[in-house]
């Protein structure tokens, strides 16, 4: 589904990501992981067109995203929740959903399977995002990723932030919409506890290199302890 190859990039005269190949396929749950500062965001960042490439290619479901700009990357079923979750504060939640429907230009209406998922959203739909809980903001910027109904879902640290039992709860709508609505998701996350429960496969990043990758019944603790641990 989604394919980086040889992907470098750099801020200035600095080398953040070298020659990065990642291929994930339909269906999977992907963490990925590394320490703070190790281009986890940058690479995000440069899948969404947020930030240029040196050079490489990134492939979305056989299509090249290289010469595409960040507005048109959504539209191709590609939903992106940022690190610090971005909600529209002085917004409504429904009017923070509804931007989300900019890039589905045939299309009016919320789907409904978000108020499923997400019924406190249903029921605080004219209260103001920055009035929400923290854990409700991520929900409510989980959503907004939904309303394009993508086919792939990247998340950046969803659970930084939030009470213990909002995190389980994250977990739970994360393995729904990855087992159940067949979303593919790419998920860079901290905790290792709930990267092991979530995820099916793990990459992980050192200094802008790839360093380990596979399913993630492999991250045993040596390599958490040599590339996660602070």
């Amino acid at each position: 589904m989604l394919t980086v190859k040889e992907l470098n990039q750099f801020y200035g005269e600095s080398h953040t990501l070298w020659d990065l190949d990642i291929k994930l396929n339909q269906g999977d749950c992907t963490c990925l992981m590394g320490r703070n500062g190790v281009g986890k965001t940058t690479l995000v960042k440069c899948i969404m067109g947020l930030l240029a490439t040196t050079s490489g290619e990134i492939e979305f479901k056989g299509q090249s995203l290289q010469n595409l700009p960040a507005e048109s990357r959504a539209p191709l079923g590609i939903a992106y929740v940022p690190q610090g979750r971005e909600i529209f504060s002085q917004l409504t939640v429904e009017e923070n959903l509804r931007i989300g429907l900019i890039v589905k230009k045939n299309k009016k209406d919320i789907p409904q399977y978000v108020f499923e998922i997400f019924p406190i959203l249903k029921e605080m739909l004219q209260r103001r995002g920055g009035d929400l809980s923290g854990g409700q903001q991520q929900q409510l910027a989980i959503g907004r990723a939904l309303v394009v109904e993508p086919s792939l879902l990247i998340l950046d640290e969803p659970t930084e932030g939030i009470q213990p039992n909002i995190v389980r709860e994250i977990g739970e709508i994360i393995q729904k919409l990855n087992k159940k609505k067949k979303i593919t998701v790419l998920l860079i996350e901290q905790k290792l506890p709930f990267a092991r429960r979530i995820a099916d496969h793990f990459i992980i990043l050192d200094k802008g290199h790839l360093v380990a990758k596979g399913e993630i019944k492999e991250l045993n603790d040596e390599l958490a302890q040599k590339y996660l641990a602070v």
